[in-house]
């Protein structure tokens, strides 16, 4: 057995010693879900779990309390490889992108890489990524993380997320941003005198009118989706102010930016035909498409192979969703695994996959995440050091 084939054998070892204390770390997230830059409990459970690993833990990186960094310090600061950490949820289906399952597994792959420290030819980093999901407002720790220059100590960087096939891409992503636009009219009596109101709820579906009439002529990988967070209060009273916000993507940052300025344009026509004035917000920064690295992919897809899951290398969902790990992907070379924890009859961002993530497979999927990506880590501090 090689030396480094006998580091990946110690570290496999580790995680699974560690895997009960994983598992239920994993649960113990999955049982109270916190959206984005709340996620207190689940920063403390990982923070506490990788200290007790004897790993290095600073909290509050980036300006962002739950973000953290733990180090596993190996026999040289650089080469670096991160191992990213997400651990929100979503409103009203909790863990259903299985965010809790991410953090456990790259906790497991900081605690695997941690017990063979002194022989390790580099060093590693837990980062616990803050707000992926773009449920909350300024979403997108990741962004926030490479501004603060938590990133410029990193020479690469690997993460998993829980899906429904085994899947290493070597495609990219959608480029994305969101988009809130607030309507402000004139209340009325809509019965009495609405000639003297300005019905703000006009504005909005004008918008939306417009948005439905540019679809026809958007590329095929583009998508806008929306809806109406504020539409009034009372079916007689003309709405003085309505809000409606939009997700837009597309293949790329330079499409999206003129794709969100049509359809920040369609809200500009709502407002002008309803005579409401408008207010234009930014609510989530521009998520880049991905740019994965084929090296560290090649090795997310032979580690993963080790322990077990044969990945193909594309699906036909790919490029349909967006992440700040594509952010990530543009400043450092970076890869991400998909690994199933249910068939493709569970659609992703349902409660039936947030009930899968805290099912049997998604165990396993925290144990052979743990391990490939710990086993790619090693790898890639050894091609950087050679």
């Amino acid at each position: 057995m090689s030396g480094i084939e006998n580091l990946k054998s110690r570290v496999c070892a580790a995680v699974d010693a560690w895997g009960g204390r994983l598992w239920e770390t994993s649960l113990a997230i999955h049982r109270a879900p916190e959206l984005g830059y709340a996620e207190h409990q689940a920063a403390d459970l990982l923070c506490s779990l990788l200290a007790d690993g004897g790993l290095a833990v600073e909290r509050g990186i980036g300006g962002m309390p739950t973000a953290f960094r733990a180090t596993v310090a190996g026999q040289l600061a650089r080469p670096c490889i991160a191992v990213l950490a997400e651990m929100d949820a979503l409103p009203d289906v909790g863990h259903a992108c299985g965010h809790n399952l991410i953090g456990a597994a790259a906790a497991g792959a900081g605690l695997g890489l941690a017990a063979i420290a002194a022989q390790l030819p580099g060093s590693a980093v837990v980062l616990g990524c803050p707000a992926e999901e773009s449920a909350v407002d300024g979403s997108g720790g990741k962004i926030r993380l490479l501004s603060a220059g938590v990133f410029d100590a990193v020479d690469a960087a690997i993460m998993v997320h829980p899906g429904t096939l085994d899947l290493v891409s070597v495609s990219t992503s959608l480029a994305s941003c969101g988009l809130e636009f607030e309507f402000v009219g004139k209340a009325a009596h809509a019965a009495l005198a609405p000639h003297q109101g300005i019905n703000a709820l006009d504005g909005v579906l004008n918008t939306f009118s417009g948005v439905n009439a540019l679809r026809q002529s958007l590329p095929p990988e583009a998508r806008v989706h929306g809806i109406i967070t504020e539409g009034g209060a009372s079916p007689n009273i003309i709405p003085e102010r309505a809000v409606c916000r939009f997700r837009v993507r597309a293949r790329n940052h330079v499409e999206l930016s003129e794709l969100a300025e049509k359809v920040t344009n369609c809200a500009r026509a709502g407002a002008l035909a309803s005579g409401a004035k408008l207010i234009i917000r930014e609510t989530t920064p521009t998520y880049l498409e991905v740019r994965p690295d084929a090296e560290v992919a090649a090795a997310l897809f032979r580690n993963l192979a080790v322990v077990g899951r044969p990945v193909c290398t594309s699906s036909p969902d790919e490029r349909k969703a967006s992440t700040d790990f594509g952010n990530v992907s543009q400043a450092v070379p970076a890869a991400c695994a998909t690994v199933a924890i249910a068939d493709d009859t569970v659609a992703v961002h349902s409660p039936a996959f947030a009930a899968a993530a805290a099912a049997e497979p998604a165990r396993r999927m925290v144990l052979d995440s743990a391990k490939a990506l710990a086993m790619t880590a090693i790898d890639l501090l050894a091609a950087r050091r050679t």
